[in-house]
């Protein structure tokens, strides 16, 4: 059911894998490392339907080790480094009954120290429905800014399905995490075309602008929160960017004038914006254009509804459930994805979150349009947009923002207010326009380089 990725690997050879840093691993290497895993498996009486938890940072050894968990048909639980709490609640709700902590020792063999038994027994339904049909499973978490998080559970082998032959091996930039289904499947996805990630240690500007220069970097899959970081910072006057050739955002709308921006400063870069779940996948996709949020949904294996302006998807990789909740699929097997969308044809916008939604006196409120439109202002760097209560239109706008260089030195709050008011009833209805604004230095974004919204 699986073999058959390690058999395309090994048809790779010596061609670069994984390139960490300085040092590059080869196929070769990396199945070894593989091999290497699934022995260490074996001593510790890891077999098919264990949940095992895997911490530490996307790495060769982190990949290997989730290709060897992927192999032996076990439940994988990829984990980042977490504080002790939410460390905690994950486990609890994977019901992990092994963990093995990378600690950057590199070899798998003389960690052994690192790996432990939780004495936990995992049975939940949804891994009683993997072992009876001797499947792989994935479990990964949604980020749980707002409440607690969700544990999806995935059939990791269903998630194969979706790569098909060979055909253009890319150097990718490995920028989202092992512990994010956008990270894993740019991990399946590179492998699977014999195309070479390259792993990053922190994710700035800086450095990821360094690693497409210094590797010849063709494909980054980012966010729209990170590539306006990007923007904002000059980077990418300061390196040798053309070998870029494509970069691809998702998990949050994008904001128009970040967009716009990007197509002036990668000219001949493709822009391409990409819609996925946990719960789903991720989308085959088709913009409109390089500078058009709209885009085009669905191919093999997707079909789509919209019902009052929600987009409701139906996905041959569509999760097995969450372990802590109920899974909103229709008896169509339609999952509500709870994003507001426009329709143009063939093509959707995606506007955001329905929950994200502003209501002002019965009028909607899409953040991110109003976000646009405070990125157009030279004073802004950043801009988060969320609900405020009224008592009397029931909530009304208010807008946080971050200056620009330049801008954020003993900045007058009352002059801000009204140059940001000024602008936004010059291109937005009355009730768009901020009522409060608010200057912050603070990050807007989440550890995953998602808008964080801050609720009232």
């Amino acid at each position: 059911m699986t073999s058959w990725f390690l058999e395309r690997m090994q048809g790779f050879g010596d061609a670069d894998a994984i390139i960490v840093g300085d040092r590059s691993h080869s196929y070769a290497h990396l199945l070894e490392r593989v091999a290497a895993w699934q022995r260490r498996f074996e001593r510790h009486g890891i077999r098919a339907g264990r949940v095992v938890a895997l911490e530490g940072v996307s790495s060769a050894e982190a990949c290997a080790g989730l290709l060897a968990l992927l192999a032996c048909k076990a439940i994988a639980v990829p984990l980042t480094p977490l504080p002790a709490a939410k460390r905690a609640e994950f486990l609890a709700l994977a019901q992990a009954e092994s963990v093995i902590t990378l600690d950057g020792a590199g070899d798998p063999d003389g960690v052994s120290d690192r790996t432990t038994h939780t004495g936990r027994k995992a049975n939940h339904e949804i891994y009683g429905r993997l072992r009876a049909g001797d499947r792989p499973g994935l479990v990964v978490f949604s980020s749980g800014t707002t409440g607690r998080s969700k544990a999806t559970a995935l059939d990791f082998g269903r998630m194969l399905d979706r790569y098909g032959p060979a055909r253009r091996p890319q150097r990718t930039l490995g920028f989202l995490n092992l512990d994010h289904i956008g990270g894993i499947n740019t991990v399946l996805h590179t492998l699977s075309q014999g195309g070479a990630l390259v792993t990053i240690g922190a994710r700035t500007p800086e450095t990821v602008c360094g690693a497409i220069s210094a590797h010849r970097i063709q494909l980054l899959p980012t966010t729209p929160t990170f590539l306006n970081m990007l923007l904002i910072s000059g980077a990418a006057e300061r390196h040798d960017l053309s070998s870029l050739e494509l970069v691809t955002y998702g998990t949050e709308p994008m904001p128009q004038g970040t967009l716009s921006r990007l197509a002036a400063a990668l000219p001949g870069v493709r822009l391409k914006q990409t819609y996925g779940l946990s719960e789903l996948g991720i989308m085959p996709t088709k913009s409109r254009s390089d500078d058009s949020l709209w885009v085009k949904l669905g191919g093999a294996g997707f079909d789509y509804r919209i019902r009052d302006h929600i987009l409701w998807i139906r996905s041959d990789q569509a999760m097995l459930g969450y372990l802590n909740a109920p899974a909103p699929f229709d008896a169509d097997g339609y999952f509500n994805t709870q994003d507001a969308v426009e329709v143009d044809g063939e093509y959707v916008r995606i506007l955001g979150r329905d929950s994200e939604i502003i209501n002002v006196a019965g009028e909607k409120v899409y953040p991110s349009e109003v976000e646009s439109v405070l990125l157009e202002m030279d004073l802004i760097a950043d801009a988060t947009v969320s609900g405020r209560p009224s008592h009397v239109t029931g909530q009304v706008v208010r807008a946080t923002v971050k200056l620009a260089d330049g801008y954020a030195s003993a900045p007058d709050p009352r002059e801000v207010s009204r140059q940001v008011r000024a602008h936004c009833r010059r291109r937005l209805e009355a009730f768009k326009v901020p009522v409060v604004v608010e200057i912050s230095d603070a990050d807007h974004h989440s550890d995953r380089f998602k808008k964080a919204r801050g609720g009232a």
